[in-house]
């Protein structure tokens, strides 16, 4: 509601919510904090945009977790589909991606999780995270699906064969925000 209101201003730049990777954002301004702390001064306002950007894949992984938790009275392991991995939409780029803070905080709450991203340079993904994306969409019935990254491939897609990936009380968070509240389950 905030971003529609926003497009109403004639110059209003409509950023969108979501991961905060690559090298500008993601590690340029370590570089500007360093020079400020030995000049003396503090950038706390950059530190603290760092520490939130930087916190994000965990707070996603945790708060779908608990909500899996929520739904699901078992103890079973839950079955989680990443769709996307690299920094950016339609860029082959995975470097410094946030993508993988997500998983592996999955990874330690001992969920099954496959990661597929059309776009992404799997063997980049695989040297550098050691981690094998998935070559297609399997169609199993996932628990929950991560939209993570904003591929043009994904809103291709659409929200209903997305949502075919889950079984029946299956969760879709959405991080980009891409599809209506209503047809998601989650929104960043």
């Amino acid at each position: 509601d905030v971003l529609s209101a926003g497009n109403t201003k004639w110059n209003f730049l409509n950023f969108k919510p979501g991961l905060v990777g690559g090298h500008c954002i993601g590690v340029d301004p370590y570089y500007l904090t360093y020079k400020s702390k030995q000049l003396g001064y503090l950038p706390k306002v950059i530190l603290s945009g760092r520490q939130i950007n930087d916190s994000m894949g965990k707070i996603i992984a945790t708060n779908l977790y608990k909500k899996l938790k929520f739904k699901k009275s078992s103890n079973s392991k839950f079955r989680i589909l990443i769709m996307g991995f690299t920094f950016k939409e339609n860029c082959k780029d995975s470097r410094n991606s946030k993508v993988i803070d997500i998983y592996n905080k999955l990874i330690k709450f001992k969920c099954k999780v496959d990661v597929f991203d059309p776009i992404a340079n799997r063997k980049e993904v695989f040297d550098i995270y050691n981690l094998k994306l998935l070559t297609t969409i399997s169609y199993n019935k996932y628990d929950a699906v991560i939209i993570a990254v904003s591929h043009s491939f994904f809103i291709n897609m659409g929200i209903k064969k997305i949502r075919s990936l889950l079984n029946k009380n299956g969760i879709i968070y959405d991080v980009k925000s891409l599809f209506d509240i209503q047809k998601t389950d989650i929104r960043l």
